[in-house]
């Protein structure tokens, strides 16, 4: 099997997995238990964890507040700055290909009367640096732009939009969940004040991940989300996950030694499978641009094939669609849409996510199955319409 699926998860790292095991057995101490050698052999991971995290975005350790994942550090950036500032406005800006766990966070806002922005983006997925400096009001709270889309990879003007938003007195947060790890990401530099990162997209565990939260220049503040103890500043009540965060901490710490050579060699990998199915289909388009984007996020569309069809005819090889299935109905993907990719192109569009543990004989496999499948789902194709 091959799995060229990584912007939906990652495998678990086995140096991340040797890094856990000690706090999944004997060193089983909860974090806030202060009077014994227990509680502070896992306070003490948990703060070296914070300090390899915070290492990795150029943040302070102070700055991380752990989480369960990107989906939660969402809610509680969006929701927490909508709640703490809502004295001085209600109003929030974000684009249209964010993922569902900003959007749906902003439509239930804009239901209890929050005003949302969605700006559009451009045929490769960029927002306008100045769309968002002519969206911003007087009663703008918070800018939410991703730093790289999880289906085309595209990567967003993250430090221009910051320095934008830093200069109108506005908030910045960006969900960095599929950026962080794969390419640099500097808080600092791109004028970020929240930023949003998940483990199990950087080859640690799941159900954990972080929020950065700038403590100054500006101080971010946030109403709570989860009440119950006061952990993580009172921003985040819970007992904390300390194999987990253990995992993504070290998972960093490997990004951070890894990620330069690591992302040449995936986007060599992905380089060669676009030439591949190139050369031997007619009919196939890159979906976004190809300069500023993720390096190992491919995603094609095939003509006169659809999507989930071919998924279905790669035997052993795991890639996803760039179409969502709703109530049992399949439509376009919405960033797609947005882009301005036609339904047909949409309906046919593969998304194809290279990883640490891919090799090329792992392209070269998918792409003879990919060829083959889609060479076979056309000679059906003109069998049936010429049969009718």
């Amino acid at each position: 099997m091959v799995y060229l699926d990584h912007h939906a998860t990652t495998p678990l790292d086995p140096r991340v997995l040797d890094a856990m095991m000690p706090y999944l057995t004997g060193k089983f101490g909860n974090a806030a238990s202060r009077s014994h050698r227990f509680g502070w052999e896992a306070e003490q991971a948990v703060e070296a964890a914070r300090k390899q995290i915070a290492s990795l975005i150029g943040a302070s350790p102070q700055e991380i507040i752990f989480t369960s994942g990107a989906t939660e550090s969402d809610n509680l950036a969006i929701k927490g700055v909508a709640e703490a500032y809502a004295g001085q406005g209600d109003h929030i800006i974000a684009c249209a290909i964010e993922h569902k766990a900003v959007l749906d966070v902003c439509r239930m806002l804009e239901r209890r009367g929050t005003r949302v922005t969605l700006l559009p983006v451009d045929r490769d997925g960029r927002v306008d640096p100045s769309a968002v400096e002519a969206a911003i009001d007087q009663r703008t709270v918070l800018v939410s732009i991703m730093y790289a889309n999880n289906e085309v990879g595209t990567i967003q003007p993250a430090a221009e939009i910051g320095r934008i938003c830093r200069q109108r007195g506005v908030l910045f947060h960006s969900d960095a969940a599929q950026a962080v790890g794969k390419v640099p990401v500097s808080v600092d530099r791109e004028c970020i004040d929240l930023l949003s990162i998940s483990a199990h997209k950087l080859y640690g565990p799941k159900g954990v991940g972080a929020l950065y939260v700038r403590r100054r220049d500006p101080r971010v503040r946030l109403s709570a989300q989860m009440d119950g103890g006061g952990h993580e500043h009172g921003m985040r009540s819970g007992t904390l996950n300390v194999p987990g965060i253990v995992g993504l901490g070290y998972a960093c710490a490997l990004c951070a030694r890894e990620m330069n050579e690591e992302s040449a060699r995936l986007g060599r990998l992905r380089d060669r499978l676009r030439a591949k199915l190139e050369s031997e289909l007619d009919g196939v388009c890159v979906n976004g641009s190809m300069d500023r984007r993720l390096p190992h996020n491919l995603n094609m569309s095939f003509a006169r094939v659809e999507s989930e069809s071919l998924m279905m005819g790669m035997r052993g090889v795991a890639v996803s669609s760039g179409s969502a299935c709703t109530s049992a109905v399949i439509e376009p993907s919405y960033v797609l849409r947005a882009m301005g990719v036609g339904d047909d192109a949409a309906h046919s569009s593969i998304r194809f996510g290279f990883g640490r543990f891919n090799t090329e004989e792992d392209v070269d496999c998918a792409a003879e199955g990919l060829i083959q499948a889609v060479n076979r789902l056309r000679e059906l194709r003109g069998e049936y319409d010429s049969s009718n």
